[in-house]
């Protein structure tokens, strides 16, 4: 009998300014160091219906018409890690959304100035991560 607890899996984008800036590289290693496994990888570039589909509980709010215009300016990555615990572990990797008050030795506290231009998207719970890898690796969640 396996007392092993099932590898959870969550969705990152690194967004255009970690693709622009050249940070993908070290942020996939940042990942795998810590011991996340990439399930799936792919660089696109959206639209916004895409934008649109994933933030689909943000459309209303005033400050989403920036943040769709943001991610849809350039490639960015789409992964699936997984391994214990993933979503808390990636979340605690990225740090806080806004980059200027992140902490030290986080992805955002390390690399972002900003609240919008911050790196990195992060499934926040388990219902999350299945609905976001449905979108963008159908079939894998």
């Amino acid at each position: 009998m396996s007392t092993t607890t099932p590898a959870e899996r969550t969705l990152v984008l690194l967004k255009p300014d970690a693709v622009r800036r050249g940070l993908v590289g070290e942020l996939l290693g940042r990942f795998e160091r810590k011991g996340l496994t990439i399930d799936a990888m792919e660089l696109r570039t959206i639209d916004g219906a895409a934008a649109d589909a994933h933030y689909a509980e943000h459309t209303e709010q005033p400050w989403y018409p920036p943040l769709r215009a943001f991610v849809t300016s350039g490639p960015l990555v789409a992964l699936v890690l997984s391994g214990d615990e993933a979503i808390t572990v990636t979340r605690a990797l990225i740090g806080s959304t806004d980059g200027r008050k992140a902490a030290a030795g986080t992805i955002r506290g390390d690399f972002s100035l900003s609240n919008r231009e911050n790196l990195v998207h992060a499934s926040d719970s388990p219902e999350s991560a299945k609905r976001e890898i449905d979108l963008w690796f159908p079939g894998q969640a």
